[in-house]
């Protein structure tokens, strides 16, 4: 018969990925919790764990029946005393966030700093990406997105606004023909995402600018654009919190071309409550107030 005490063992596993470990933090031998987790899987009729050299890792299954694990653990807690919203340094397991390229690299994973501080034993995972179909696989805990989803599933609200501009490095404009209209771009490189991956709508901006035209240089990703300008390659829109950092690159067209865009945060609602993934959405809210080239909600 199914017993939810399992669901510990499953837990605990993934978290550590070794059995050795999981034993010991369980007060238990090995033997108990392979033979739980064996008992779990066949109650679930699905192998939730794949075992390899590097540990156990979670399969699709298995990540699917951790969020109801983890509920079941922030209802224990919440009985004994503790919120589920707890800053307690004591908060472990992993939060897999998905968001944009640029959010990502340049103000998530620079801003997790503190996270860490608080939460050592909280694992992050930063999964970036700039696609349409970024929400579909619903593997993740957060969501950083560019698009505002259906809050069919999730829980959603914004997040900040950024702005675009254009982008050159000094080099760049001291050796090329001057600008001083956006037909002008016309006979300049332009860097942007590739044509044929880019289905989100609010980054179709040169479409607009230059109904006629197209990027050069084209890479699906913002570090690419980032390093194509600032090696003076061509001319490229960043959000201001990448360009106004670097004091080599000048805006381009500063009074005609500025475009402002929005993040949304996502939470799948059956873990809007628990403990580690509050714990990030509150972060990611203080990583936002703290720059100065995004406006919080």
């Amino acid at each position: 018969m199914f017993t939810s005490d399992n669901l510990r063992f499953l837990l605990e596993l993934s978290r550590t990925g070794r059995i050795s470990d999981t034993s010991k933090r369980l007060g238990v031998d090995q033997t108990t919790v392979s033979r739980r987790i064996s008992r779990l899987e066949k109650d679930m009729g699905a192998r939730l764990f794949d075992r390899g050299v590097s540990g156990w890792q979670l399969t699709e299954a298995g990540r699917r029946l951790v969020p109801y694990a983890e509920s079941i653990e922030s209802t224990l807690l919440s009985a004994l005393g503790e919120t589920t919203a707890s800053a307690s340094p004591s908060l472990n397991g992993t939060v897999r966030i998905l968001t944009p390229d640029g959010f990502g690299a340049f103000v998530l994973v620079p801003g997790l700093r503190s996270v860490r501080a608080r939460h050592p034993d909280l694992y992050t995972e930063v999964l970036t990406s700039t696609t349409h179909d970024v929400l579909t696989g619903r593997d993740f805990d957060v969501a950083v997105t560019l698009e505002r989803p259906s809050p069919r599933s999730v829980v959603v609200s914004k997040l900040a606004d950024y702005n675009l501009r254009l982008y050159a490095s000094r080099r760049y404009l001291e050796t090329h023909e001057p600008i001083s209209s956006v037909d002008d771009l016309r006979h300049h490189t332009l860097v942007w995402y590739v044509d044929a991956f880019l289905d989100v709508e609010p980054l179709r901006i040169l479409d607009r600018i230059l109904p006629t035209g197209r990027a050069q240089i084209q890479t699906n990703n913002i570090a690419g654009h980032y390093e194509a300008v600032r090696h003076g390659v061509g001319i490229a829109p960043l959000p201001t919190y990448i360009g106004a950092t670097d004091d080599d690159l000048v805006p381009v067209l500063r009074d005609e071309f500025v475009i402002r865009r929005s993040y949304w945060l996502v939470v799948p609602r059956e873990l809007i409550r628990l403990a580690r993934v509050r714990a990030i959405t509150d972060a990611l809210h203080e990583i936002v107030d703290r720059n100065p080239d995004l406006r919080a909600r």
